[in-house]
């Protein structure tokens, strides 16, 4: 980062308990994770000075400072969806190169499976009706069915197939079984995905996310610190944010996220180029959004995603994915937690190699909110 004088990196990163957790309630996955990612770094509470967190709380994330114990000088609550978390990550950068904060934690937890399992709640079909929404919601624009129109549209323009769709579940899943911390973890073949009960037209329930409990926790430092770690840092290289629409009749294209904004931005800050990433971690609530999402980070053009998906050019989402590893309500810290390890080496069956062989050298993690209505880019490196 050259906006300011300091470099800053990844020093630590940790889940909570994640999946099936019925004994816990959401403030206390916050504190797990976090706990879990200052003892990945090596490093103490004392030495964090910003905290950044949404989704929980009437005074977000004040309320989840002061249960972890923090008195940061530095906060961040943007909330934006399921691209929170990379956006966030490009706030605390800043700050950091800027000399306004030393080592800033993110974090995140929810239960909101065990809260539906309980009957603390119920599912939610919407985010409501207030405000643009109320134009929409009473002809049946749930949040599936909005991503399923979009879906369709580009079917309709790029020829894209649901078989090329269903791939992208597939390879979920077959990562998923290499990670003994994902919620699913059972094989599943195109066939599967196509004929299990349909959910919104062309989504059947395999093309969309799992829902779990968990939480997840990401510590981002100043360069001196990283001397001080017990990690191998990860850079951050470049960050790129963009907000498109709330209202789908205010959106151009739906065949276009905002990915094709802050992914560039993301790229051109870093300095590399998409043909240089050795893998992307990507916000997969359903499967079009990483087929979507890969094209407009540049990994291939417009309409070719179903192509580039199907031949498993590069390898995405190596935990599983919120398609089957764990999607706590808001997945994107999980993304930068991936990142981070596959970085470090610390993937274990499933870990990636660059393309001399080694360990891959760079990364993207790329986090979208609402219905396309967001999007966040995080490039990260190694060495």
């Amino acid at each position: 980062m050259s906006a300011g004088h300091r470099k800053v990196a990844v020093v630590g990163v940790a889940l909570s308990d994640c999946g099936r957790v019925d004994d816990a309630t959401a403030y206390a996955l916050h504190a797990q994770a976090a706990r879990r990612a200052l003892a990945d770094a090596g490093l103490e509470l004392r030495h964090v000075d910003g905290f950044a967190s949404a989704g929980l709380g009437t005074l977000a994330p004040v309320e989840v400072a002061e249960y972890l114990g923090l008195r940061p000088t530095w906060v961040d609550s943007t909330s934006v969806g399921g691209s929170t978390w990379e956006v966030m990550a490009a706030h605390a950068a800043d700050a950091i190169a800027a000399g306004h904060a030393n080592a800033v934690l993110l974090a995140y937890g929810s239960t909101a499976r065990a809260d539906i399992r309980a009957g603390r709640r119920t599912g939610n079909l919407s985010f409501g009706a207030r405000g643009p929404l109320q134009f929409e919601v009473p002809y049946g624009h749930t949040l599936v069915a909005k991503y399923a129109m979009a879906a369709r549209r580009h079917m309709h323009e790029h020829g894209t197939t649901i078989e090329q769709l269903a791939q992208v579940a597939v390879q979920a899943r077959e990562y998923a079984a290499l990670n003994p911390e994902a919620m699913f973890r059972e094989p599943v073949t195109v066939d599967d995905v196509l004929s299990g009960p349909m959910i919104a037209d062309p989504f059947t329930k395999l093309h969309c996310c799992i829902r779990s409990d968990g939480g997840a926790a990401v510590l981002l430092a100043a360069e001196e610190y990283v001397r001080d770690c017990r990690t191998r840092p990860v850079w951050i290289l470049g960050t790129g944010e963009h907000v498109s629409h709330a209202a789908m009749s205010e959106w151009p294209d739906f065949t276009v996220s905002p990915a094709a904004v802050s992914g560039p931005l993301a790229f051109r800050r870093a300095g590399v180029r998409p043909e240089e990433i050795d893998f992307a971690q990507i916000y997969d609530a359903f499967t079009y959004m990483t087929l979507v999402t890969l094209e407009d980070l540049g990994f291939c053009k417009k309409g070719e995603g179903g192509a580039y998906v199907a031949a498993r050019a590069l390898p995405v989402n190596t935990d599983g994915g919120g398609l089957s590893a764990q999607h706590p309500g808001m997945r994107g810290l999980f993304l930068l937690v991936e990142a981070v390890r596959q970085l470090r080496g610390e993937g274990g069956a499933r870990q990636v190699r660059g393309r001399d062989g080694e360990l891959p050298r760079l990364g993207v993690a790329s986090g979208t909110g609402g219905w396309f209505c967001s999007a966040g880019t995080v490039v990260l490196g190694r060495g």
